[in-house]
């Protein structure tokens, strides 16, 4: 036999086909040889069709899949015939018909490969990662692909009803760090300077909406130099949006028409809209979290105002300092034993927590090693203000209000966990969060930074407080967040050159440093810039939650390790001293 292309592939043939003689092209999945017959599973990403060798029925043909391996490339040729009754497999579409093959041809040989192409597999991911072509042939790695895919096919399609243009950013920008460190690229043309890759296209798209293009959209890749973890990497993938003569309401509009379509597509799930709002502040309080997972309920309480009088010094200081005493009620928890609470105070202070206060709901009224300190009638404020009843356990944490409010945050997710509040049926969580803090002290380099980026406009009425009390302007800002992961952010930006000269000045940013950085845009803005704002998705994180995946790297191709390495063609690596010349770089 000649090679010849396939006819079907492996997931085509089903009961009409039977007769039909039929080309597939593929690798050997499976081999088994019962009493002489050899049955093949071969597989393409379309699935896996059953093929059969049979002495009496072509011997030649036989002989030659006596020497078929895993993963061998071949092509055969045969005829279609319904499985004899008792071999159907209904697990797979193809399972109801197999073919008997006539010719065979040998394509490519394989050496036995480092762990076998299976779903499910428990293997090192590093070894998963350095043989990546062989992981990619997994099934479950290709439905994944395959998602990604398709979401890239929605996104576009979605935009482009919506009026809006895909516009390409450069990739070789200038360097503005703020926040995160750039990539550098040095220039061999321009001795001793350098281009960054974009951490995302802000100034672009900021400038896009000066240049008149009311509704742009990219979907980029963008390039961090920071510290990874499980849905971090220095190259990501950005759904970037932006749109000129809004407010918040057309973002969110937009947003929500998007996420319809998503989950309509790809979940068949009818998402409610308009989707649920909290407050930054709100959020904090009740949740502990600036990205809250809803899909349970186990709220915190601030009860500051509660206990600010009791004799209990901990509580009574903080409330004093306008810090925070915040509670969390967990029901049932009373028998939990004393090792079950060191565990738990344990784990708060591995986060920064002084420590831990817990008290049980008995029959007996409230019980804790620190009840002498509050009367009958404080201990039961306590219980009031939790909604707690007999049987359940309080914990309490007091302390700098973001800080403790996060650690409290953390628990209530490992009480969830504990309790196995999260049910594989839960129904997708979407929340916004708005009114974001415009900046967030740093206390180690004292000074304010922008907690989204330095374009990002205030709210109106806070403006006259960004030079007396810059820690309470709220921002315009906006994040989206499903099942406790953020998964698009943005803002409505400054457009005004004296708001943003404002801005510069409250992050320390002096009018060189500006000029230096951010000239081109500020002088683009003299020209007359519409009012704007946008959004950006994270498109990995969001291809990972669809894909019900834990990880990033299971949703990209080529991804790299959590140290930025590729074990696959061990990149980053070094280069010639005549590559390293040629950039007017010398290594030390």
């Amino acid at each position: 036999m000649k090679f010849e292309y396939r006819t079907h592939t492996c997931g085509d043939l089903r009961e009409n086909n039977i007769g039909e003689t039929v080309v597939l092209n593929g690798w050997v999945d499976n081999r088994r040889d019962l009493g002489g017959v050899i049955f093949i599973d071969l597989r393409d990403r379309y699935g896996i069709t059953q093929i059969v060798f049979e002495p009496t029925y072509n011997e030649a043909t036989h002989n030659l899949g006596k020497d078929l391996r895993g993963e061998f490339v071949v092509a055969v040729k045969g005829k279609v015939r319904r499985r004899p009754e008792g071999t159907l497999n209904p697990a797979i579409p193809t399972g109801t018909v197999d073919v008997m093959v006539d010719e065979l041809v040998v394509l490519n040989k394989a050496e036995t490969t480092p762990f076998q192409i299976k779903d499910g597999i428990d293997v090192n991911e590093d070894l998963r990662l350095k043989y990546r072509y062989l992981d990619l042939r997994r099934s479950e790695m290709q439905k994944s692909m395959y998602l990604r895919h398709k979401m890239y096919q929605l996104v576009r399609n979605y935009f482009d009803g919506n009026n809006f243009m895909e516009i390409e950013t450069p990739f070789l920008m200038k360097s503005t760090p703020e926040g995160a460190r750039d990539f550098l690229v040095p220039s061999r043309m321009h001795k001793g300077k350098f281009y960054a890759l974009p951490q995302s296209p802000q100034t672009y798209k900021q400038l896009l909406m000066v240049s008149g293009y009311d509704r742009y959209f990219q979907i980029v890749k963008c390039f961090r130099d920071e510290d990874l973890r499980a849905d971090r990497q220095p190259e990501f993938t950005q759904i970037d949006v932006e749109m000129s003569f809004v407010d918040v309401e057309n973002v969110f509009e937009i947003v929500e028409g998007l996420m319809k379509k998503l989950f309509k597509e790809l979940k068949d799930y009818e998402i409610e809209t308009p989707i649920k709002r909290l407050s930054y502040s709100d959020a904090m309080e009740r949740y502990g979290s600036d990205k809250p997972d809803l899909r349970f309920g186990l709220e915190m309480t601030t009860l500051t105002e509660t206990v600010k009088d009791t004799e209990f010094r901990l509580f009574k200081n903080n409330a004093a300092e306008n810090k925070i005493v915040t509670g969390l009620l967990a029901k049932g928890c009373a028998a939990y034993t004393r090792n079950q609470l060191d565990v738990l105070t344990d784990f708060v202070k591995k986060l920064g927590a002084g420590g831990l206060v817990w008290m049980r709901i008995t029959e007996n009224g409230l019980e804790a090693p620190v009840a002498k300190f509050f009367s009958d009638e404080e201990k039961q404020k306590i219980i009031d203000a939790m909604k707690a009843s007999v049987g359940d356990l309080i914990f309490i944490l007091a302390g700098p209000k973001t800080k403790t409010l996060s650690i409290m945050g953390a628990l209530r997710l490992e009480m969830a966990r504990r309790l196995e509040l999260i049910k594989a049926d839960a129904k997708p969580a979407l929340l916004w969060v708005t009114d974001f803090p415009l900046f967030e002290w740093d206390d180690e380099t004292q000074r304010f930074y922008a907690m989204h980026h330095p374009f990002t406009s205030p709210k109106i009425e806070d403006i006259s407080l960004m030079d007396a009390d810059p820690e309470k302007v709220r921002a315009r800002a906006y994040d989206l967040v499903l099942n406790g992961n953020e998964i698009a952010g943005g803002s409505i930006r400054i457009h005004d050159s004296q708001l943003q000269a404002k801005m510069f000045k409250a992050l320390g940013i002096s009018k060189e440093e500006a000029e230096e950085k951010f000239g081109f845009l500020m002088n683009a803005f003299k020209y007359g810039a519409p009012p704007h704002g946008g959004i950006a998705f994270g498109f990995d994180r969001l291809a990972m939650l669809f894909a019900g995946k834990s990880s990033i790297r299971d949703v990209i191709a080529f991804p790299k390790t959590t140290s930025a390495l590729s074990l696959m063609d061990s990149s980053p690596s070094e280069v010639d001293d005549s590559q390293l010349k040629e950039l007017h770089i010398k290594l030390r």
